[in-house]
């Protein structure tokens, strides 16, 4: 089996039609690091290069399935990074070549032939709702959440599957209200195709993979490639390019370099208790002002 730093992949033991990638960052929350992109995406070309194997279950090791990118790294920190770049003039193609690459490798999940699902105990937020997304399918235990937070400041969703997957108007409420729902909710609104008690979400996850998995690996890539080039035809590629354009934005205009100023001086926890709290978003003028606040207490301000 190959070997990752940030996942595993394996045949299920009793039932070898069926992988199993384990986001396997328990410590972190499975947070996505900069190597958590291409492992999946090379996880899932090992998965199609099995041909015992007809399906691949997505799931999360620890308390939850993915907590998101890992904002220590890109939202306390001061390490100057392609996604956000203030030690010099920010490059909006350097950001938007670093982002959708890491968008691509979320969509190998999409574009694989075979079947994925994604089982879902815990959180599934921020990026880690990216990853639940580009799956095929989607099991959630009941008390299990989902959500964008970052909607609300500092990030777009970039693979822009919300309103694939729900519609405009409910996927309108989710971008701006940065709201999380639970199992029974995604479930309700045709988000998730099943939700169950967390101690049965394990069975009711094999019950679809097996059923699934006795279906001749050609049919399941044709059904998949028939159903997928409807959402192409509605535009998600294109849509993909601007939400991974203005997820760049968002991170930089004055509201984002505010939040992160907060989190930097404040800690991320704090800034995101503001964000999630429904308080005002600064912004404009009063976002300004409260940046070079915190630049002069700092002593210190981007280098041009």
């Amino acid at each position: 089996m190959p070997d990752f730093k940030t996942l595993r992949i394996e045949r299920d033991a009793d039932q070898p039609r069926i992988a199993r990638l384990l986001l396997n960052r328990p410590e972190r929350l499975n947070a996505i690091n900069d190597d958590t992109p291409r492992e999946i995406r090379a996880a899932v070309e090992w998965a199609n290069a099995d041909d015992e194997v007809h399906v691949i279950v997505v799931e999360g090791a620890g308390k939850g399935f993915c907590g998101g990118y890992d904002l220590s790294m890109f939202g306390e920190g001061e390490i100057d990074h392609p996604c956000q770049q203030e030690r010099h003039p920010w490059n909006p193609m350097d950001d938007y070549a670093f982002m959708k690459r890491n968008t691509e490798d979320f969509m190998a999940l999409w574009r694989s032939p075979k079947p994925t699902i994604a089982k879902v105990h815990g959180a599934a937020v921020a990026g880690g709702s990216d990853i639940a997304l580009c799956c095929d399918l989607l099991v959630m235990a009941d008390d299990a959440r989902i959500g964008y937070m970052p909607t609300r400041v500092w990030g777009c969703p970039t693979t822009a599957m919300w309103t694939y997957r729900l519609g405009a108007a409910r996927a309108k409420q989710m971008m701006f209200t940065g709201n999380v729902i639970d199992g029974r909710t995604a479930a309700a609104w045709g988000l998730a195709n099943e939700s169950v008690p967390l101690d049965g979400l394990e069975a009711a996850t094999m019950r679809l993979a097996e059923r699934i998995a006795g279906v001749p690996r050609s049919h399941l890539a044709m059904h998949k490639m028939v159903v997928n080039q409807v959402m192409l035809t509605m535009g998600l590629e294109q849509t993909q390019q601007m939400a991974t354009l203005f997820d760049g934005i968002t991170r930089h205009n004055p509201e984002g370099l505010w939040f992160r100023r907060h989190a930097q001086e404040a800690g991320f926890k704090d800034a995101v208790q503001w964000r999630d709290s429904g308080r005002p978003i600064p912004e404009g003028d009063e976002a300004r002002a409260l940046i070079q606040a915190m630049e002069k207490r700092k002593g210190s301000s981007p280098k041009k």
